[in-house]
């Protein structure tokens, strides 16, 4: 069973996270608060998402993002049984753009 990450401090660091105005303001802060690898990770990951739910196989993906194929299961795993976060900023985006 995984870990509740439902507390105070995890509150606090996404309502800091919502305080952001623009990309940039995001670069100043992620790259204190992350490794650089922690940010290439996730930021592979969100791509990873968004192949995925364009039907990209696993061979495109990772041709593409150099993700590995456990990287690309587990984004799938997330896509199809997990709380529906990466679908719901994809399609934010898309309605953006």
């Amino acid at each position: 069973m995984s870990k509740d990450i439902h507390n105070p401090a995890v509150d606090q660091l996404f309502r800091a996270i919502l305080t952001l105005k623009n990309v940039e303001e995001c670069y100043t802060f992620f790259e204190d608060a992350c490794t650089i690898n922690e940010l290439l990770s996730i930021s592979q990951r969100f791509e990873v998402a968004g192949m995925l739910r364009e039907k990209k196989t696993y061979l495109e993906i990772s041709k593409q993002t150099g993700a590995s194929t456990a990287t690309i299961s587990r984004v799938n795993r997330s896509l199809t049984y997990g709380n529906d976060g990466y679908e719901l900023v994809l399609k934010r985006l898309d309605e953006k753009n």
